[in-house]
């Protein structure tokens, strides 16, 4: 019982910040995303991180870096400068189809919902 104490009194805040988004994203059946694959449809969640706008061929897109703890997603709105509710610290589930962009996976227009 002092083991675990001392384990938990010493883990890292980042780690143990890391564990609950992953609990809370398991709760919710959400796909993990160190778990993902290109080319099919997933539905994943997490902790909104970063948000951008980024020119795309002469037009805005918004985007949205989703992470879980595990793994990190990106959600591309195209001709979008803001999403109502979009906003870092803002727990979200984008679903879509993962295109492999370089290192990271991308979500095109995914369709999302605001989680509480």
């Amino acid at each position: 019982m002092l083991k675990k104490l001392v384990a938990r009194l010493t883990k890292p805040v980042e780690e143990d910040d890391r564990e609950k988004l992953s609990e809370y994203c398991d709760a919710r059946l959400l796909e993990p995303m160190d778990t993902i694959v290109g080319r099919r449809p997933i539905r994943v969640g997490g902790e909104v991180r970063a948000v951008r706008i980024v020119p795309r061929s002469g037009a805005p897109a918004l985007e949205v870096t989703v992470t879980d703890g595990r793994g990190s997603v990106v959600g591309v709105f195209l001709g979008r400068r803001k999403v109502a509710g979009m906003s870092p610290g803002r727990k979200v589930a984008l679903a879509g189809v993962a295109a492999k962009n370089g290192n990271r996976f991308v979500l095109v227009n995914p369709s999302y919902e605001l989680l509480s």
